[in-house]
């Protein structure tokens, strides 16, 4: 008889094969083992030992090349072939499955052909019968294991959780379309769900099919039929993995289908015979990524449904920028190095919609949450897309901001305070992290943080007290009593008027800044702005809007602003915007705001480097205004001004720090009250120190960046109060400044203790005083500082000396000092800041301040000039290669 091949598509039963042409897979044939029946699969319920029949014959030949003989045909009804099977492992069909007891000879098998060949195959099987018997094989066995197969799940969902994140053995029965198949779940070896899936993460094309409605076929997608032959081929009967992910809106089962060479999902979409889908993104989880990836590199070399794309253009790498506002959660203006200030939205978040009245009450905090966040900080950005411009908003970039390596829209989301855009199909401007956005959102979802609350918190209202003068003396007299107030800029008027807001008294103020006068800007197209009014406005925006700063409040002006000083990062703002010579001092209100010294200053460095407003000033033209240079010393109507004499104020001290990038000293008081009292303080605070930490002790939360505490200094032991200048949450680490002796150190938070009120500022202020040494510049050099360091080491350590304060700053309290070595003979020239320039460590100031001038005029600055030239021509120090200063 003629041998036929051809490849086992799949198994209807025990002892019938669905055959398919090995070259072309689009014919198939039915082919029934000749002269044997099999029980049958049934949906209205199985024969005894259906299944295991099937599986049996599934096992052996599913996707295997085989060939076959006809031995006879039925042609009543269905036309069906019967014959033999011969497989590539030297197995015979049906010879092994009547072996194996899963097939029995049918009755009427003598009346079936009466050919030689057919008696001899029958007596074979009918031998091979008997021993099956004998043996209680298969069909034959006494009792067996019956198979309950469900074709309907009640309650998927239900269903879902059940089974999720449990594997299950299953088997493909049918392939409907590239992402939806009929599969049998072995829950166990009696209970079978035998129902359709929707495989997770992908959307393969459709392929042709009839609409029931109306019977009207709809052609294939383009790719639809390869992708449902290419799972067809590789999955048909096949066994498989199954993971149970959730469920679809309509009730399918979503679920993973993982072949033992992998994710069909994978194949499928680096086949470029599928696409990604968003709404399985917070399923799969990490998964999602290698998906993404597939789907890429099948984009890359243009397969399947990517075949002619145009390629975009890689995105640029990140840049460096600065968050200078925050319009809302999602939209943030940024500054990049050159200047340029540009908005740009955050890729793939929304911030809570102002339509949706759940979500909008929630629009505040969610600002503040990114205004806290960012404002002000040095990030990362990369841009992702750009939004065209529509409905009245010009065109910007969508961007992914990194703060310290970490993703801000995500932690956005995280927070509850924005949620996930749900891109189009072919949208390509998104974040890449969006998988993780996804399911962040689901998770914030989960435990109603954010606006995904239940109901919002109260709304923070701030009520106006600059709407009218009376309400702002009332409120003055209030604010006025506080110092360093918390507060933040809301909006900047102009470079000295802001409205800011005072959260812990619900207020809003217009603040003008005391002492000083900035140039107005113009307030509309109309008006013209005052030379460097806008200068001062634009850098007034960027140092200020949108900041945490601290006011004090001095008095009221006419119209109900709030006049006093406002401090940026510690600093005053005022004394910032004189310096950049956008503001000059108004003489009256700067004396009466206590800032006259610290702000005159100012504006005579804006003056000496013609900054500003002062670009062309003439030091000459201004009468009555003393030389302040070296060459020069103040004079009075051409004569020696001696109207004011310098007054003598000398101090016992130690050294106790040397800040080697700044060289100033921190110095202790030597005296029978402070020496006598930080003693017996630290006795006291050794003590208390020596029994187990308590739970008034410890810490009650992490430190906070300014928080008092009690610190372990690493080099003794001992423990020392201290502040937290700067904290690292990641590492759990403070860095802390020791209020008595100056030094710093990082400090595990595991070293810290809260700081016992007996302890405190108020019972013992801060012993380490700020101190510069007068008359010096030091090199800018590390080396030469370094060098500078151990030679103030060298002479102060361990020893008491003397300072003669020149100067004491009112804003910080610096003060300015001349050391003394007590036991050295000599006048005002024989100093410690003498010999430092005798060693040429450092140099005598170029530009000299005002007290300086007056009160070295004569034998000080005469001597140090003296010692300087006697460093460099022995080439000591920083002079050792020649005179530097020359250039």
């Amino acid at each position: 008889m003629p041998v036929s091949q051809a490849k086992v598509k799949s198994v209807l039963s025990g002892d019938t094969l669905v055959l398919a042409s090995v070259n072309d897979p689009e014919q198939e044939r039915i082919l029934s083992l000749a002269f044997v029946s099999a029980p049958r699969l049934r949906r209205e319920g199985d024969e005894p030992f259906a299944f295991h029949s099937r599986d049996f014959l599934r096992r052996m030949t599913v996707g295997k090349v085989i060939q076959f003989t006809i031995l006879y045909t039925i042609p009543t009804g269905a036309k069906r072939d019967y014959g033999c099977v011969y497989l590539q492992s030297g197995d015979i069909l049906p010879e092994a499955s009547v072996a194996a007891g899963w097939v029995k000879l049918r009755d009427d098998a003598q009346r079936k052909d009466d050919g030689d060949e057919s008696r001899e195959l029958l007596e074979k099987l009918a031998s091979e019968e008997e021993k099956a018997r004998s043996g209680s094989l298969g069909l034959w066995a006494a009792q067996g294991t019956d198979v309950q197969t469900t074709y309907d799940i009640p309650d998927t969902k239900a269903f879902a959780e059940q089974w999720m994140g449990k594997p299950v053995d299953s088997i493909v029965e049918k392939v409907i379309t590239g992402d939806r198949m009929i599969i049998r779940l072995m829950l166990s070896p009696t209970e079978h769900v035998q129902t359709l899936i929707v495989v997770a993460g992908i959307r393969a094309p459709s392929t042709k099919r009839t609409n029931p409605a109306d019977g009207k076929e709809q052609p294939a997608e383009a790719f639809g039929q390869e992708a449902h032959q290419f799972v067809e081929q590789r999955l048909t009967q096949r066994t498989v993995k199954v993971d149970v992910l959730g469920v679809t809106p309509q009730g399918g089962l979503v679920c993973s289908v993982i072949h033992p060479n992998g994710s069909i999902a994978e194949f499928l979409l680096r086949a470029g015979l599928a696409r990604c889908v968003d709404f399985h993104s917070t399923m799969l989880g990490g998964a999602m990524s290698t998906l993404r990836k597939a789907e890429k590199d099948a984009r890359d070399s243009q397969q399947g449904l990517f075949r002619g794309l145009t390629q975009k253009k890689s995105k640029a790498g990140e840049s460096d920028a600065t968050i200078t506002r925050v319009q809302t959660a999602d939209t943030i203006y940024l500054r990049d190095k050159s200047g340029e200030e540009k908005r740009a939205s955050m890729s793939s978040i929304r911030q809570p919609k102002p339509t949706d009245p759940k979500q909008a009450p929630f629009q505040a905090d969610a600002k503040e949450f990114v205004r806290k966040k960012l404002i002000g900080k040095h990030v990362k950005v990369a841009i992702d897309g750009k939004k065209e411009a529509n409905e009245g908003f010009e065109a910007r970039d969508v961007v992914s901001i990194n703060l310290n390596d970490h993703n801000v829209a995500l932690q956005i989301v995280e927070a509850g305070y924005a949620s996930v855009i749900r891109h189009r199909r072919d949208d390509e401007d998104r974040s890449p992290i969006y998988d993780d956005l996804l399911a962040a959102e689901a998770a914030a979802q989960a435990e109603q943080k954010g606006m995904w609350a239940s109901k919002p918190s109260a709304a923070k209202t701030y009520q106006d007290y600059s709407e009218n003068l009376q309400k702002a003396k009332i409120q003055s007299s209030v604010l006025s009593r506080q110092k360093r107030i918390p507060a933040i800029v809301d909006f900047v008027k102009g470079g000295s008027r802001f409205t800011i807001l005072i959260p812990r008294e619900n207020a809003k103020l217009t603040f003008v800044l005391s002492g000083i006068r900035a140039p107005r800007s113009a307030r509309n197209a109309n008006e013209k702005s005052e030379p460097f009014g806008q200068e001062a406005h634009d850098f007034a925006n960027r140092r200020c809007m949108q900041r945490d700063v601290e006011v004090d409040v001095e008095t009221t002006d006419k119209v109900g602003g709030f006049i006093g000083s406002l401090y940026v990062n510690r600093e005053n703002f005022a004394r910032l915007l004189v310096e950049e010579g956008l503001a000059n001092v108004h003489a009256y209100s700067a004396e009466q705001s206590g800032n006259a010294n610290e702000l005159f200053a100012a504006e005579e460095r804006a003056k000496a480097a013609k900054k500003g407003m002062w670009h062309d000033y003439d030091p000459s033209m201004e009468e009555g205004v003393a030389d302040l240079s070296i060459a020069a010393e103040p004079t009075t109507n051409g004569h020696e001004d001696t109207s004011a004499p310098v007054k003598k104020d000398y101090r016992d001290v130690t050294v106790t720090h040397i800040d080697p990038t700044t060289m100033h000293l921190k110095l202790q008081m030597v005296g029978p009250s402070t020496t006598a009292a930080l003693a017996t303080l630290m006795s006291s605070f050794a003590s208390y120190h020596r029994s187990p930490p308590t739970s008034e002790k410890a810490l009650p939360n992490p430190p906070k960046t300014g928080d008092l505490v009690s610190a372990r200094f690493s080099e003794d032991g001992e423990w020392y109060r201290g502040r937290v200048r700067r904290n690292d949450r990641d590492a759990k680490k403070a860095d802390v400044v020791f209020l008595d002796y100056g030094n710093s150190e990082s400090i595990p938070w595991s070293e810290l203790r809260a700081l016992n009120p007996q302890f405190s500022l108020q019972k013992l202020k801060a012993q380490a005083v700020d101190a510069g040494l007068s008359y010096l510049q030091f090199p800018t050099s590390k080396e030469y500082l370094d060098d500078a360091v151990r030679l103030i080491q060298d002479i102060s350590e361990g020893r008491q000396l003397v300072a003669s304060v020149d100067f004491e700053e009112k804003e910080g309290g610096t003060l300015w000092v001349t050391l003394f070595d007590a036991d050295k003979e000599g006048g005002e020239e024989e100093s410690i800041n003498a010999e430092i320039v005798d060693e040429g460590m450092a140099m005598v100031g170029r530009k000299l301040k005002a007290w300086e001038v007056r009160r070295g005029k004569g034998k000080i600055l005469e001597g140090l000039r003296k010692r300087e030239e006697g460093a460099k021509e022995g080439k000591r120090g920083m002079w050792e290669y020649g005179d530097i200063s020359e250039d």
